[in-house]
């Protein structure tokens, strides 16, 4: 029985950047003032969720790998539910809702419910953790072209990624961490040079954030080797090499052991 839309209530799916609170969009700051609930992940900066007034609601609905606190069917059910009771409901992502934010489908779930929903962009971890870095995602002579990628979806040696990093190319990876080594095997399988830049940010655009660099075949043993925590993305291609990172190359042993493919790249 299709719902009829509540008189007053509306919900907006917004961005919160990929961490610094001063990356957050003036509509979506104005929004956290103004809302009566907000319903955040885990990705979400500590700054930012401290811009919410005290009397606002709050509900979080942080995931972890393998570990949900609660289901997307059910905060889809929390979101239409709190709005169709009249409220102005903001939904808190990190980064922006539409990339690996499950925003689609939330939207999907306000649509089918009848209710108002507006999206509100915000700062993707791509923009934003390689701006900290120095690091040009596309480069006259480097790349024209860049493609996000999930690292952690079930299946990942079904996926096709052929033709998305490479010449000219820039392959940014998203929850990648826990699948650095298989992300290796998978690209250089597919034909990608073991000796192609890697950067991976750790914590990006936050105070403690971290970038080092290295060669794709380095990548799953840098991951291990410098006990990489998440968030963290990975970027793949030559424009890595211009990051203002740590060059883990230099690591011991390391450098000697790649020596031969650090000259081809």
């Amino acid at each position: 029985m299709e719902k009829s839309p509540s008189p007053s209530g509306k919900l907006w799916l917004v961005g919160a950047g990929p961490g610094d609170p001063d990356l957050l969009t003036l509509r979506a700051a104005r929004l956290l003032e103004s809302a009566d609930l907000v319903v955040h992940d885990g990705l979400v900066g500590e700054g930012v969720l401290a811009l919410i007034p005290a009397h606002i609601e709050r509900i979080s609905v942080a995931k972890q790998r393998s570990r949900h606190t609660m289901k997307q069917e059910l905060i889809n059910e929390l979101l239409v539910r709190e709005t169709l009771a009249g409220k102005q409901v903001v939904r808190l992502k990190g980064g922006d809702p539409f990339i690996f934010g499950r925003g689609g489908e939330e939207l999907d779930a306000a649509r089918e419910a009848g209710i108002a929903c507006e999206v509100v962009p915000g700062i993707t971890a791509a923009a934003g953790c390689a701006a900290q870095a120095g690091l040009p995602l596309t480069h006259r002579e480097d790349a024209s072209a860049v493609s996000f990628v999930a690292g952690q979806c079930k299946d990942l040696t079904d996926q096709d990624w052929s033709g998305l990093a490479g010449h000219g190319r820039t392959l940014v990876i998203y929850m990648g961490l826990a699948t650095a080594h298989a992300i290796t095997d998978k690209l250089i399988a597919d034909g990608v040079s073991p000796g192609l830049p890697v950067a991976v940010v750790e914590r990006g655009t936050t105070k403690d954030a971290r970038v080092l660099r290295t060669l794709l075949t380095d990548l799953g043993d840098l991951v291990a080797r410098e006990k990489v925590a998440s968030p963290a993305l990975i970027i793949v291609g030559k424009v890595a090499a211009r990051a203002d990172a740590l060059d883990c190359l230099g690591a011991p042993g390391v450098a000697n052991n790649l020596k031969d493919i650090a000259c081809e790249s």
